[in-house]
C-alpha cells in the first residue's frame, strides 16, 4: 500500500477537463483534497477513486527524509 503525505504531487490516469494531469495532495484521510496544478481547482474524493486513479507519484514531500543540520 502507496502512503500518500500532504504536499506530494502525482499524475493521474485521466486528465483534469482544463488539461492538467498533475495534481497536488491537500489532505489525506479517508477522503482525499487534491489541487489541479493548472487550473487551480479543489476537488474532494474518496480515497478507493483517489487510489484507483493515481498513475504515479511525481514529486514526493519526504519530510522523513530530510535531515536538519
Amino acid at each position: 500500500m502507496i502512503r500518500y503525505q500532504v504536499g506530494d504531487v502525482v499524475r493521474t490516469r485521466k486528465p483534469h477537463p482544463c488539461g492538467g494531469d498533475q495534481w497536488e495532495v491537500m489532505r489525506t484521510g479517508i477522503d482525499f483534497r487534491i489541487r489541479c496544478l493548472t487550473c487551480g481547482r479543489v476537488v474532494m474524493i474518496p480515497r478507493p477513486k483517489f487510489e484507483k486513479s493515481v498513475r504515479a507519484i511525481v514529486r514526493s514531500n519526504d519530510s522523513d527524509n530530510q535531515t536538519d543540520k
